[in-house]
């Protein structure tokens, strides 16, 4: 197994991942659809793994524009946003999205 597979199995083991995704606008920046490289959500999740994907590495992109907006030797390294019933993590990185859906209550236990 590589390093990378190492880490998403070790995050998918923390208490509360619904589902982990790496999304990718490598090919087609202007596109605004990204490629899906890894998704661990479950085949009856697709559409819900679709919209995540989409929406969140959408808006990881335009919060990366304005910090790089903001101060142009700055650039985002961590989205973490918490709602009532998840909480969306993304790490961003040159060419790809490390997105993480959990859920915070089962977290907590």
């Amino acid at each position: 197994m590589s390093e990378v597979e190492n880490r998403i199995a070790r995050i998918q083991q923390h208490k509360g991942v619904k589902g982990l995704l790496i999304v990718t606008y490598k090919d087609d920046k202007d596109s605004g659809i990204p490629q899906f490289v890894k998704n661990t959500f479950t085949k009856d999740q697709e559409t819900l793994a679709q919209n995540y994907g989409v929406k969140l590495s959408s808006l990881a992109r335009q919060a990366r524009y304005l910090v790089r907006d903001l101060d142009p030797s700055n650039d985002l390294t961590f989205l973490r946003i918490t709602c009532k019933k998840y909480e969306m993590m993304i790490a961003p990185d040159k060419d790809y999205f490390l997105i993480v859906i959990q859920s915070p209550e089962e977290e907590s236990h």
